[in-house]
């Protein structure tokens, strides 16, 4: 807006050094400027739908009988908040050095950080576009999220997956009482990423399902080892093998009467 008043003789509106508007007459050729009023006391124009361009300053300059007068006004746009360009999930293995990214644009310029959702709660990681991870841990797997903050609107938020690949380690496999005729059950729980697969052995024998009165059940981190009928043959000492493609654990477990 620009307010005149009734000594006025001449009003125009530049941008810059461009004339937008001289009186009545458009000297733009952008249609989202248009004049709102042109009365003796106000001259105003309008710019729909406003782009980061149109900031700058813009000149209200008025002519009266003995001198030329100017006006200016500052226009700021300001732009929410938006990430352009994030990594995308991953998978790597332990120990490797991890490198997240995450642009954002926005006026005033956005604050971007990275938190790790782990299932310990939030933790804050990064105030920094890069997010940069030496000597990765399998603690350190799991989703991460890049926020982009400032003041013109709610945050813009992402997320990545991080997995973490670990060969596997037997975290428990207990010793085992069954009496003859009983059904007795081993077991062998690992972790590891990929999920490991499992295998039986009996001295050097390896075991197979459904031989000699045996079964075996792998799901996930768990293997069992079940006799339906245990013999005195059966009593011993058993390994649990635990394998994915970063290596092999194993541990020793006794089924005794």
């Amino acid at each position: 807006r620009c307010t005149v008043d009734d000594r006025v003789t001449r009003v125009a509106w530049l941008n810059r050094s461009t004339i937008l508007y001289a009186g009545n007459d458009k000297w733009s050729i952008d249609n989202r400027v248009v004049i709102l009023s042109n009365t003796k006391t106000q001259y105003s124009i309008k710019i729909h739908n406003v782009d980061v361009y149109d900031e700058g300053p813009y000149t209200c300059s008025v002519q009266t009988d003995n001198h030329p007068k100017t006006s200016r006004v500052h226009l700021i746009v300001q732009v929410p908040p938006q990430i352009v360009n994030i990594s995308s999930d991953i998978t790597v293995n332990e120990g490797s050095s991890v490198t997240l990214m995450c642009l954002a644009f926005g006026r005033p310029e956005p604050t971007v950080t990275w938190r790790h959702l782990s299932g310990k709660g939030q933790g804050f990681v990064s105030e920094d576009e890069y997010l940069e991870i030496t000597g990765i841990t399998r603690e350190q797997s799991g989703e991460y999220e890049c926020s982009a903050v400032n003041d013109v609107a709610i945050p813009d938020v992402r997320k990545v997956k991080v997995t973490v690949n670990y060969p596997p380690y037997i975290s428990n496999a207990k010793n085992t009482g069954a009496s003859v005729g009983q059904k007795g059950i081993l077991q062998c729980e690992a972790s590891a990423v990929p999920v490991a697969e499992f295998q039986w052995f009996k001295e050097d024998t390896r075991l197979a399902n459904g031989l000699e009165g045996v079964r075996i059940e792998s799901k996930g981190r768990l293997s069992t080892l079940t006799f339906f009928n245990v013999s005195e043959k059966d009593y011993g000492n058993y390994t649990c093998v635990a394998t994915n493609k970063l290596g092999n654990t194993n541990a020793s477990i006794i089924l005794y009467g």
